[in-house]
C-alpha cells in the first residue's frame, strides 16, 4: 500500500502557498482519502487548489481537537464533499480558552465549522471515545493515556474565562496507518504529549515499529527540561522519520535536528511524503 502525504496548511510555507497559524494534511491511501485538520479556513482552499488537490473528494475528515486553528475549514469541506464521514471525541463542540497575561481568549471550534458537522446524517459522524480501527490498516487513538511525568497540554488552557477549570484537551487524537515497513502516525499538536502518543500507539500495535511522525508536538513553550527529556525518550524509538510543524516552535526544532540530524525534516504547507 502506497501512502501519499500532503502538507496542505502550516505555520511556514512553499513560495506560492499562504501560510497560517493552522495545520492540514491530504492523505491517500489508493483507497482512502483522508483529510487531517482543516487549519484556521483561510489557507486550506487556496492551498489545496494550488497544489492540485479537490477537497471535494474527501472522504474521511478527521479532526484532532477542537481548537480553531485545526477545525476552521470544515464547512468548505463539508459543502463540496459527498458521503463524507467524520471522526472527532465529542469534546471537540467544547468552548475552551487560552489566558494569557490575565486576559481570557476563546480558542475553540468556530459556529459554522460545529453546525457543518452537526449538519451531517448522524451515521456520518463517527464520535471517538475510545481507539478506532477504519480499516484494517488505519486506526484512531483516543484517549490518549497521559503517563510521562514531564508532558502536559502545553499551555494556559482552559474550559472557563476564569480559569478555574483546566481544560485537559482529553479530545486529543492521533491517527495512524500501517504500512508494510512500520506505522506513520499524524498529531495534530499532540496535547497528550509526543512521547505518551508514541507510546500509546506502539502498545495499540504490539510494539511494531513506528517509521514516521507527522504534526504538530506542541513543543513551542516546552521548558529545556522537557525537550531534553522528549528528545532522550525518542531514541528508544530510532530510526524513525520526524516532520515537525505548526505548533512544535521553531527553538524545539532546532534542538531536534541537532539530536537527530538524519531524522528530522521540518515540515511546511506544499511537503509531500510518500511511504
Amino acid at each position: 500500500m502506497k501512502i501519499k502525504v500532503t502538507i496542505l496548511v502550516d505555520n511556514r510555507a512553499a513560495e506560492g502557498l499562504l501560510a497560517e497559524h493552522g495545520f492540514s494534511l491530504w492523505i491517500e491511501t489508493g483507497k482512502e482519502r483522508i483529510l487531517f485538520d482543516t487549519g484556521m479556513g483561510g489557507a486550506l482552499a487556496s492551498n489545496a487548489d494550488t497544489l492540485g488537490v479537490d477537497l471535494g473528494l474527501t472522504e474521511i475528515l478527521v479532526l484532532s481537537h477542537g481548537h480553531f486553528d485545526h477545525t476552521g475549514g470544515v464547512s468548505r469541506v463539508t459543502e463540496n464533499s459527498k458521503n463524507l464521514t467524520v471522526y472527532c471525541n465529542p469534546a471537540v463542540m467544547k468552548n475552551r480558552y487560552v489566558i494569557s497575561d490575565g486576559k481570557a481568549r476563546l480558542i475553540n471550534i468556530q459556529p459554522d465549522s460545529m453546525k457543518a458537522v452537526l449538519n451531517l446524517p448522524p451515521q456520518n459522524i463517527n464520535w471517538v471515545t475510545q481507539t478506532v480501527l477504519i480499516n484494517e490498516n488505519i486506526g484512531i487513538a483516543c484517549p490518549i493515556p497521559r503517563e510521562t511525568s514531564y508532558e502536559d497540554t502545553g499551555g494556559a488552557f482552559y474550559l472557563d474565562p476564569q480559569g478555574l477549570y483546566e481544560d485537559l484537551i482529553d479530545d486529543d487524537l492521533a491517527l495512524w496507518i500501517n504500512t508494510e515497513k512500520g506505522l506513520v502516525v499524524f498529531v495534530g499538536c499532540c496535547h497528550s504529549g509526543l512521547i505518551n502518543t508514541l507510546n500509546h500507539i506502539s502498545r495499540l500495535n504490539k510494539g511494531k515499529k513506528i517509521l514516521s511522525v507527522i504534526g504538530g508536538f506542541h513543543l513551542l513553550h516546552a521548558d529545556k527540561k522537557r525537550i531534553d527529556m522528549t528528545i532522550s525518550a525518542l531514541q528508544s524509538f530510532l530510526p524513525m522519520d520526524l516532520h515537525p510543524c505548526h505548533c512544535t516552535g521553531d527553538n524545539a526544532m532546532k534542538v531536534l535536528k541537532t539530536a537527530f540530524e538524519h531524522y528530522v525534516e521540518p515540515g511546511f504547507a506544499g511537503a509531500k511524503y510518500i511511504f
